[in-house]
């Protein structure tokens, strides 16, 4: 495996933290030099940038292994192609150094695979989620990276709002550390995606609790505020892509009809998710044919607060007029002053749906022209 410019940063990183735990085991310098001869990593960090070309050269024309060169030992890390591409050294020509250098080797190389191997699924998944990926190549690329195909896994959309914190997939990458079954995904400045494995029997609530253990953790450690957005479960990896778009509907859905919610998911989304996606020439005549005597602005911030309550209250004249500290006979004469504006007598149960819908049809209209 290859790795770009920015991929070789982050391997370099991972051999420098594993140098640093055996600079205790030993007086020897102890380090990581990359095939043009380049120290990556080293316990004498004042070794780090050098570049050892002629040392480079030997250890790749060389069939000895470890190999001894200018007072130091060699020992290469040959990758499944036969490239050599690092490269471990010890100060010293003696036994002691090449018994550092094959120990550093095995926990180097450990550390290495484990990178790849995460780095890889990693990068496999979002390609999943962003569509970069012919489905036909999902099962190939499965097989290759040891990866379940037909594991369940929920799709948690993390949207920052305001702005970003670089922080934020630190602190999320803590909160799921299994890396090589649970991925938390950059996909831009506000976004992270978190795929996470689940198990057959995770309920809706469970799924709502770990998103709301997120919005806590991301509000108490980095002061973010955040919405979240969850598709429905994806049981087999195909699926992900199509949970993924879910939870970017989800946060686009409550952005609208629900604005007080910071989690949705986009099986609660009812009726709001087919609205919302109607074009909005529909939705105007819709408006138009349903309010033939009044618009529906030409109802007053009082008049919709009593339609909003009498909804949430089922219907029920008696609870509404109680949770509005009014006489059951004032609710009366407001739902008939209603009808008399609209046509519409809410205490039967198609007006009412017929009401309701045109309430959302209205707010997704006007959110679309504040865009």
């Amino acid at each position: 495996m290859h790795f770009s410019k920015e991929e070789h940063k982050m391997s370099n990183s991972v051999f420098q933290s594993v140098i640093v735990q055996l600079k205790d085991a030993t007086d020897r310098v102890l380090g990581v030099m990359d095939a043009e001869g380049s120290v990556v990593a080293c316990t004498d960090v004042t070794w780090l940038g050098e570049r050892w070309s002629d040392a480079a050269v030997k250890v790749a024309s060389s069939n000895e292994n470890p190999i001894v060169c200018n007072q130091k030992t060699f020992k290469p890390m040959v990758s499944s192609s036969n490239y050599v591409e690092y490269t471990v050294f010890c100060t010293g020509e003696d036994e002691l150094a090449r018994g550092m250098c094959v120990a550093a080797h095995v926990a180097l190389s450990d550390a290495k695979n484990y990178y790849e191997d995460k780095h890889d699924r990693g990068t496999f998944v979002k390609n999943i989620i962003m569509d970069n990926i012919l489905p036909g190549d999902i099962y190939i690329r499965a097989k290759e990276l040891h990866f379940s195909t037909d594991t369940p896994r929920a799709v948690f959309l993390v949207r920052q709002v305001g702005h970003g914190d670089v922080a934020t997939v630190d602190v999320l990458g803590g909160m799921f550390p299994d890396k090589l079954q649970d991925f938390v995904l950059s996909i831009n400045e506000t976004d992270i995606a978190v795929v996470k494995q689940i198990t057959p029997t995770t309920t809706q609530e469970e799924l709502e609790k770990i998103a709301s253990g997120i919005e806590e953790t991301l509000r108490s450690e980095l002061y973010i505020k955040t919405v979240i957005g969850i598709g429905t479960v994806a049981e087999h990896l195909r699926n992900l892509a199509d949970s993924y778009k879910e939870a970017q509907t989800a946060i686009e859905v409550g952005k609208v009809f629900d604005t007080e919610r910071s989690i949705m998911h986009y099986e609660n989304l009812g009726i709001g998710r087919l609205i919302y996606q109607l074009p909005t020439t529909l939705c105007e005549i819709f408006l138009s044919e349903v309010f033939k005597k009044n618009s529906i602005d030409s109802l007053d911030q009082e008049t919709l607060f009593t339609i909003n309550k009498f909804f949430e209250n089922n219907l029920n004249v008696s609870e509404t007029s109680r949770k509005l500290f009014v006489h059951r006979n004032t609710l009366v004469y407001r739902l008939e002053k209603i009808k008399k504006l609209t046509g519409l007598d809410l205490r039967q149960f198609d007006h009412a749906i017929v009401f309701k819908v045109a309430l959302m049809v209205r707010k997704y209209l006007s959110s679309r022209e504040t865009r």
